[in-house]
């Protein structure tokens, strides 16, 4: 799969899926899946077995993988999910608002 659009620490709005709306980090990308963690978006049970003695098992809720195109990246200046594009300077790649020109890098 080609480059994510999403980075590890980006703010993002979940577009679509029982999550739609929800605005959270990213904490974790997995680009040959195309898809990330959200923090508090797509929360599933994990159940676990204590591994040691003395260590408790249970139901945990942890952050499930979302695909990389049902986010959008929040853009600050205009209070939503919006859609980037590349501005080159010099010889690096900056990902830039595509509405009002917000440099995210």
């Amino acid at each position: 799969m080609a480059n994510l659009h999403i980075k590890k620490g980006d703010t993002v709005v979940v577009l679509s899926g029982d999550d739609k709306g929800v605005t959270g980090e990213v904490i974790a990308t997995s680009p040959a899946e195309g898809k990330v963690l959200v923090k508090g978006a797509n929360i599933i049970h994990k159940h676990v077995k204590p591994r040691k003695q003395g260590e408790s098992g249970g139901i945990i809720d942890a952050e499930g993988a979302i695909y990389a195109s049902k986010v959008a990246l929040y853009c600050p200046d205009c209070k939503k999910g919006v859609r980037t594009k590349n501005d080159v300077s010099g010889d690096k790649k900056i990902r830039v608002c595509a509405k009002c020109g917000h440099k995210f890098d």
